[in-house]
Formats: C-alpha cells, structure tokens, sequence
C-alpha cells in the first residue's frame, strides 16, 4: 500500500514528497546539477526539478545526498523492511532542515535591509527637521500678519464712518509749497504717506520754479490722491541764501497765491470744503483732518513746537466754549497770533473775498494775520478744535538742512554727474 506526503513551502520553492512502501521518490522543483548514477544519488538543491531514485534492490542500502546551498545533507533510506513511520519521520526531518536552510539564507539579507531602513529613517528625519523650519517660518509669518491685521482694524475701525460715505464729505484743499532742497522728495515722501489715507482731499502742491519738475510729479502721483500741481518762482531777491535765518524773508507767498487762484478757478462753483496750509516738513495726525471738515468760517487749533514754546494754542473760555485769547510769547499783540498751520478756512469765504491773498509787503509774522483780516474774520469767528484746543494733531517740525561735502552739493545744484541711485534719492 502506497503512502504519499505532500509539503508546500514559499512561492519561489516547492517541495513534493512521495513516500512508497517498496520504494522512495523526492520530486524537487530544483535544477540538477548531475543526474543519479546507478546504486546512489547526489544532488544539490536549486531551482529546477530532480527526481531521486533508489539504487539496485540489492544492496540493502542506499544513500541519498543532497547539496543545499553549499550545505550537503544525507540520508539513508532502508530497505524494503523500512517501516512507513520510519520514512514519515526521515521526510518531515528533510522539510524541517530545508526550512532552517532558507530561514539561515534570509539572515544574509537582514544587512542589507537594515542598512536601507537606516536610510531612509536618516532621511525622514531631515525631512522633519526641514518640516519644523518651514513651521517656524510660517509661525513668524502668521504672527506678522495677525499684527498687522490687528492695526488695521483698529484704523478701519475709526476711519470706517468716513470712507463710508467720504464722497459726502466736505473736500480738503491741502496747499503745499515746496522747493528744490537734498530733502524735498524725502519731505514729499512722508508728507504723501499721511494724507494718502484722508478720504476726498485735493493735494495742491506748487514748485518753486519755472516749470513743474518729474521727480515731484512722481512723488504726487504715487500718492492715489485727487491732486494739482503747479508752479511759481520766487523773484530773486527774496529768495533766501544758504546762510540767511528761515525768518528773514517770508517763504511761500507766491506759491500760495498760486494755489489760492487755481482753487477759485477749478472750483468756483464749490461752496462746500475748507482750504488749510500744510507745509511738506510738518507732521499732521491724521485726525486733524476730521476736524476740520465741520468748519463754518475758520477753525483754529494748538500747534506743537513752535514760536520757542512747545505749545501755541488759542485759549478757550470754559463757560462758552469761544476764543479769547492766544499763548503765543512772540509778538502777541498781533491780531491772530497763531502759525500757519494752525487754521483752515471755508472755502467760500475765498471766493467771496477774490482779492484776499499773501503778501511781501506785511511786518515779519503777519502773514497769517493779514490773510484773515482780509477775509474779513474777528476773533469772535474763531471755531477752536481739537477738543476745544486741548489736543495737538500738528506740530511745526522742520526737516534739517543736510551738510553734503562740496563736490556733492555742487553736483545736487547743478544736477549732472548724478548716478542713478542718487538721482533717484532726490529727484
């Protein structure tokens, strides 16, 4: 009676054992390396198929030898007295000693996959330390971004009321004269910042000189804002010299006048808006310009350093809310003691006073006197701001005369020889 044993191993090798009473045949799917001489057998194990055989029935005996993989294993197969148990046993040793056979021959890969797996955990963790500094990056960023946002919403959350209806707001005629200096598109510059966020204002601004220049026209028109731009020279003599004090000669009266005339040409229909004198080397707080706006005849308000104190301010009445006086120490005897930039006017009362401008011909410090006089205002008319006078929103700052070698301010006066960058820092 026949007796068959069937073992199956991975997928690359499979093993097919049959046992026989009289006799024993291994079919292995393994390549012969030679076939099996007469009384014997010998093989080594690879891929293919060999089918052992039992040598002459007479001798008693007969050796079986495999070579696995450099291993060479033996086995000895009795005769046909064998039991069947005997050869099940001796069948199940030769799949257990295969298998320890091509478990041994997977430990010389472990190397190798340990060293890939190595790799590629040293590359994961150069992938996480570029990961960490990408959300470090972005941390800062948000940060960045969330302050930024945050002082946005406080200004929009000022300044909404106004950009919601800024077409119904009364126009703001901002009058700057301006002349050639090292300092000019620096002042310009500054000065545009400011007003580039004050909802319907016209920006004047006029040029010393005979003709408007590019560089300015630049600085105006990177600004966004409704604009007009012009020019008027000082006659020669009352120019000031690079030694003469800033009082000497009165600056910006023809500059002014200019401004005053294009008002009453481009808008004489306009009865509604006030016009306010802003020098391009003062520094305003935005909310002046609200101020402003509600100005019936003329509005006044403090000044910050100027006429030698750190304050000049017309002083209120507490029971009226009227202006009854100045703390100006210069000259306080003139009619309106106060600095240019601390008053706008209506401006209706420029168009129905057509010959009111500045003058030359006036005590030094009375510009600002002789303006208003001419409009026909008293100080009854007075309006204070700023809380009742109690706020400063300008101050008379001044932007310091650069000391430039000679070569330099000889190059700046004449223009030639500039690079470019130095154009483009003054020009």
């Amino acid at each position: 009676m026949n007796s068959h044993l069937l073992v199956r191993h991975s997928s690359d090798r499979l093993w097919d054992y049959e046992l026989y009473k009289s006799r024993a045949e291994i079919h292995a799917y393994l390549a012969p390396e030679q076939k099996p001489s007469r009384g014997h057998m010998t093989c080594s194990l690879s891929l293919g198929r060999i089918v052992f055989h039992k040598g002459r029935r007479s001798n008693p005996n007969t050796i079986v030898a495999g070579t696995l993989r450099g291993l060479r294993c033996e086995m000895a197969i009795g005769g046909q007295s064998t039991n069947l148990s005997t050869k099940v046993i001796i069948a199940i040793a030769l799949f257990f000693a295969c298998q320890l056979l091509l478990l041994w021959s997977n430990f010389e890969d472990l190397d190798e996959k340990k060293a890939s797996v190595e790799a590629a955990v040293a590359r994961l963790e150069r992938r996480k330390d570029v990961l960490q500094k990408k959300i470090m990056d972005l941390e800062r960023e948000s940060y960045r971004i969330n302050k930024t946002l945050l002082r946005s919403e406080i200004l929009l959350k000022d300044r909404l009321p106004l950009l919601k209806n800024s077409r119904d707001l009364p126009p703001i005629f901002f009058i700057t004269p301006t002349h050639y200096r090292p300092a000019q598109k620096a002042d310009l510059t500054r000065l545009a910042q400011t007003l580039k966020s004050v909802p319907n204002l016209v920006w004047i601004v006029v040029e010393d000189a005979d003709r408007v220049s590019e560089g300015v026209a630049a600085v105006i028109k990177s600004s966004g804002l409704q604009y007009g731009h012009l020019h008027a020279q000082t006659p020669s003599h009352l120019k000031l010299n690079a030694s003469d004090p800033n009082w000497k000669v009165p600056r910006g009266v023809m500059q002014r006048n200019q401004a005053l005339s294009w008002i009453r040409t481009n808008f004489a229909a306009s009865t509604r808006g006030v016009v306010y004198f802003g020098d391009d080397d003062n520094t305003y707080d935005w909310r002046l310009f609200n101020e402003m706006r509600s100005i019936r005849n003329v509005g006044v308000w403090p000044v910050g350093i100027v006429g030698g104190q750190l304050v000049e301010t017309p002083l209120v009445s507490a029971e009226n809310g009227s202006v009854i006086g100045f703390s100006a120490k210069w000259k306080p005897d003139r009619p309106f003691p106060i600095d240019m930039a601390a008053f706008a006017v209506n401006v209706s009362l420029l168009h129905s006073h057509p010959k009111t401008e500045f003058s030359y011909d006036v005590p030094r410090g009375y510009q600002e006197s002789t303006f208003l006089v001419g409009l026909n205002l008293a100080r009854f008319d007075l309006e204070p701001k700023a809380v009742n006078c109690t706020r400063v929103y300008v101050w008379h700052t001044r932007t310091e005369n650069p000391k430039l070698i000679a070569s330099d301010r000889r190059r700046f006066q004449l223009q030639k020889d500039l690079t470019e960058v130095e154009r483009h820092s003054v020009l």
